[in-house]
C-alpha cells in the first residue's frame, strides 16, 4: 500500500544481478522506491503500448477505487507509528490472548483510524501528483481518524456491560454504534469504492422496512435499536467472523509477506523462475506462470501479483513475440492464481477455516491439487501459444538454477515451516509468528537483505497498512451477513434456489456458480466469499454437497470474479502494463483460467469427486486427479487449438465436449467423455498425417562444390 518495502522482490528481480545500478549507487537497496521504480520505467520505455511502469500506482488504481496515497513528512511518520503498533498488537495477542470483545474493537480503532489518513476520501493519488502538491491528509481525514477512536475507546473501556446491553442499549450505546456503523461504511468507501456500502445500507433497508417487501422476501421489521444491538454489540456484524479473520490470520500474514519480501525472499522466486525457464521457446511464459505461482504463496493478491510480474516480466514475453493482449492474459491468469496459492491463498480461504471450525492446514491441503491443476491449464495454453505465435527464446543473462537453489533456496524454509508447524499441532497463528521470525534470521545470510531496524520498522509498518484494504471489507460484510443471520434472508434466498433448481444437484451447482458470478461483479472477492457462503452454502448442502467442498466451491466462483466483466481487476491491470485493448486481454485471460470455472463441478457433482480435495483415500484422490488433468488438457485444447499441429473446429468441439462428462465421476460419464476425446485425438492424428503425407517434399540441398 503506501509503504511498501522494495525488497519485495516486485521492484528489484533482475535476471542479473551484478548489473544492476542500484547496488553500485546504493548501500542498501531498499532505500528508494523511485530508483527501483526507474528501473522498471527503462524496461517500459521499449514497450510503445506504455511509456512507463508506476507499480504501486497501478496496484492502488485496480485493488480499489480510490487509490492509497504517497505520504511524506510527519503524515507519513504518524501512519508508520500507528501501523506498527497495530502489528505489535496483533503478535502480543498471538501470545497473550484476550477476550474476543476488547481485542476487536481496539483492532479496528488503529485500524480504521489508518485507513483514514492512508486512503484518500476524495480525488485520486495523480491529481496531487500532477499539481505537484502534497499527498498527504486533509483536515477532515485527521478529524475522521480521531473520531474514529471514540466509539471504539467506549466499547473498550467497558466491554463486558457493553455486550450484555445489546438487547436494551442505553442511548449513549445507540450513538457510538451508529458512529461505529458510519465509520466503518466510510472506510470501505475509500478502499473499494461505494458498491459495498450501497449493498450494507440495502440491507439495513430490507431489515428496517421488512414487512414492505414481496413474498417470499417479506420479513419483520427490525428497528434501529435492534440493528444496532445485533451488528454492534453482538458477535455477529462488525464484530463477526470477517473482522476476527481480519484482525487474525490477515494481518499476521501480511506482516510475514512484508518481513519475507524485505529479507529478499520474493526477488529470489523471479530470479529463479527467470533461471528455470527462460532460454527455451515457452520459457518466458512458463516464466511468469511459475513466477506468479512462488510470489503467490506469500501475496494472497491477484492484482499485486499481476503488476509485479508484469513490471518485471513483460518486455520478456514481448521480445519473445507474445501479442499485447495475450501477453497481458498470461500475466493476470498467474496473478490471479495468487489467491489459490498455498499456504496464504486469500482472505477468504481464512474465512473457511474459521466458517467450517477447521485446522487452516486443512483447508491448504483442500487447496492444494486444484491449484496445481489450476496452473496445469495455465502451462499447456503457454505451450500451445509457443507454437500458434512462433515465439522464439529471449537470451539474458541468468545464473544456474542449481546456484541459485544452493545460494538462496533457504528462503523457501519459512513457507514450508508454516505447513511443518501447523502439522504440529500449532495454531496457525503462532505457526506464521515463528515463520516470521525464521524469515527474519534466514534475512542474514545474504549481507544485502539484513533486516536492519529500519527495515524491521518499514515491515511492520507495512504489513498493517498492507491490511487496510481488507479491514474495512471485512467488517462491512459482517454487517450483511448480521442483518441475513438477523432476517433469515440467507436460508429464504438458499431455498429459492434449490426449488428453482428442482432439487437438482447439477442445475443449483450451476445457478450457485452464476450467482457467486454475478454478485463478484458488485463487491470484493472476500466480501464475496462472505455473502454467497450466508446464501449459496445452505443451498448446495440442502442437495447433499458436503459442507467443506461446497465452502471450496463458492471460494473458487468468488475468485473467478477477477476475470469476470465488469471488473476484471487483474486483466485490467495487466493491459495497462502491456499496452493491449482491456476487454480482450480479459477474455483471452478467460481462456487461460477456463479450467478454474469447471474443475470446482467436479468436487460437488459426485461422491468421487471429493477426491480433489484430497479426502476419500488415495484411490479416490489418484482417480479425481487423472480425470480432473485430463478434462484440464482436453479444455486447454479446445481453447488453445493445438495437439501435435493446428487442430481444426471439429476436433476442438469433439474434444471440448468430451471434457465436459468428465466433470461428473460417475462411470458411464467417464466412458462417453474419455471416447469423445479419443475420437477427437483420433481425427486430428489422421488429419496431421494424411497432410504431411500429401505435402511435396522439401527440395534437396544443392550440394557444395
Amino acid at each position: 500500500m503506501t509503504e511498501r518495502p522494495d525488497g519485495n522482490g516486485a521492484v528489484t528481480a533482475r535476471a542479473s544481478r551484478p548489473e544492476d545500478p542500484r547496488h553500485a549507487h546504493h548501500e542498501d537497496p531498499h532505500e528508494s522506491n523511485d530508483e527501483a521504480n526507474s528501473e522498471l520505467n527503462v524496461k517500459a520505455q521499449n514497450d510503445p503500448g506504455n511509456d512507463s511502469i508506476d507499480e504501486e500506482a497501478l496496484i492502488a488504481e485496480f485493488e480499489a477505487e480510490k487509490p492509497a496515497r504517497h505520504l511524506s513528512g510527519k503524515p507519513k511518520l504518524v501512519v508508520q507509528v500507528l501501523g506498527v503498533s497495530l502489528s505489535l498488537f496483533a503478535l502480543y495477542w498471538v501470545f497473550n490472548p484476550m477476550a474476543t470483545q476488547f481485542y476487536l474493537p481496539a483492532f479496528l480503532m488503529l485500524g480504521l483510524s489508518l485507513t483514514f489518513l492512508v486512503y484518500r476520501g476524495w480525488g485520486r493519488t495523480s491529481q496531487a501528483q500532477e499539481s505537484g502538491r502534497a499527498d498527504n491528509p486533509h483536515i477532515v481525514d485527521w478529524v475522521l481518524a480521531i473520531v474514529a477512536i471514540v466509539p471504539f475507546l467506549y466499547i473498550i473501556s467497558d466491554w463486558d456491560a457493553f455486550f450484555r446491553r445489546a438487547i436494551i442499549p442505553t442511548y449513549l450505546d445507540l450513538i457510538m454504534g451508529t458512529i461505529a456503523i458510519l465509520l466503518v461504511l466510510e472506510a470501505c468507501r475509500r478502499t473499494v469504492g461505494i458498491l459495498v456500502p450501497a449493498v450494507v445500507m440495502f440491507f439495513f433497508a430490507y431489515a428496517y422496512f421488512g414487512p414492505y417487501f414481496p413474498d417470499p422476501f417479506q420479513t419483520s421489521a427490525f428497528g434501529w435499536i435492534r440493528l444496532v444491538g445485533h451488528n454492534v454489540m453482538g458477535t455477529q456484524g462488525i464484530f463477526g467472523v470477517p473482522t476476527d479473520v481480519a484482525a487474525t490470520y490477515i494481518i499476521l500474514f501480511t506482516i510475514y509477506g512484508a518481513v519475507l519480501g524485505a529479507s529478499g525472499a520474493t526477488k529470489f522466486f523471479i530470479d529463479l523462475s527467470f533461471s528455470a525457464f527462460g532460454q527455451s521457446r515457452s520459457g518466458p511464459g512458463r516464466t511468469v506462470t511459475l513466477a506468479g505461482f512462488l510470489l503467490g504463496t506469500v501475496s494472497g493478491s491477484g492484482v499485486a501479483t499481476t503488476v509485479t510480474l508484469g513490471g518485471i516480466s513483460w518486455p520478456l514475453l514481448r521480445k519473445a513475440g507474445y501479442p499485447k493482449e495475450h501477453g497481458g492474459a498470461v500475466l493476470a491468469a498467474a496473478g490471479i492464481g495468487a489467491i489459490m496459492s498455498p499456504p496464504t491463498l486469500g482472505a477468504a480461504a481464512f474465512i473457511i477455516a474459521a466458517l467450517l471450525n477447521v485446522s487452516y492446514l486443512e483447508v491448504l491441503i483442500w487447496a492444494t491439487i486444484p491449484t496445481l491443476l489450476y496452473y496445469l491449464g495455465i502451462i499447456l495454453a503457454i505451450e500451445m501459444d509457443a507454437r500458434r505465435f512462433k515465439t522464439k527464446a529471449v537470451d539474458f543473462d541468468a545464473k544456474p538454477v542449481g546456484k541459485l537453489l544452493l545460494r538462496f533456496g533457504y528462503h523457501f524454509s519459512s513457507l514450508i515451516a508454516i505447513v511443518v508447524f501447523m502439522a504440529l499441532g500449532m495454531t496457525p497463528f503462532r505457526a506464521v509468528v515463528y515463520a516470521t521470525m525464521l524469515a527474519f534470521v534466514l534475512s542474514f545470510f545474504d549481507r544485502e537483505s539484513w533486516m536492519t531496524p529500519k527495515r524491521i520498522w518499514d515491515a511492520l509498518a507495512t504489513g498493517a497498512t498492507g491490511a487496510l484494504s481488507v479491514i474495512p471489507v471485512m467488517a462491512a460484510a459482517g454487517l450483511i451477513v448480521g442483518v441475513m443471520t438477523l432476517t433469515g434472508l440467507g436460508l429464504k434466498l438458499a431455498n429459492i434456489i434449490v426449488d428453482f433448481a428442482g432439487g437438482s444437484l447439477f442445475l443449483t451447482a450451476l445457478f450457485s456458480a452464476i450467482s457467486v458470478i454475478l454478485l463478484g461483479l458488485a463487491v470484493p472477492v472476500t466480501a464475496s466469499f462472505i455473502i454467497s457462503w450466508v446464501i449459496i452454502g445452505p443451498a448446495l448442502q440442502d442437495v447433499g454437497v458436503p459442507a467443506f467442498a461446497a465452502a471450496m466451491f463458492i471460494f473458487y466462483y468468488s475468485v473467478l470474479s477477477e476475470v469476470s466483466p465488469p471488473t476484471a481487476l487483474s486483466p485490467f491491470a495487466a493491459s495497462a502494463i502491456t499496452g493491449g485493448k482491456p476487454i480482450p486481454t480479459m477474455w483471452l485471460t478467460w481462456r487461460y483460467t477456463l479450467s478454474a470455472f469447471l474443475v470446482p463441478f467436479i468436487f460437488v457433482l459426485s461422491g468421487p469427486g471429493i477426491g480433489l480435495l484430497m479426502q476419500g483415500g488415495i484411490g479416490t484422490v489418484l482417480l479425481a486427479l487423472a480425470v480432473s488433468a485430463t478434462a484440464v488438457a482436453a479444455l486447454a485444447v479446445a481453447t488453445g487449438g493445438w495437439i501435435i499441429g493446428p487442430a481444426n473446429w471439429l476436433e476442438r468441439a469433439v474434444i471440448g465436449l468430451g471434457s465436459l462428462p468428465l466433470l461428473v465421476m460417475e462411470p458411464m460419464f467417464l466412458a462417453v467423455g474419455a471416447g469423445a476425446i479419443a475420437v477427437g485425438l483420433l481425427l486430428h492424428v489422421i488429419r496431421i498425417k494424411r497432410r504431411s503425407h500429401d505435402e511435396p517434399a522439401a527440395p534437396a540441398a544443392a550440394s557444395t562444390p
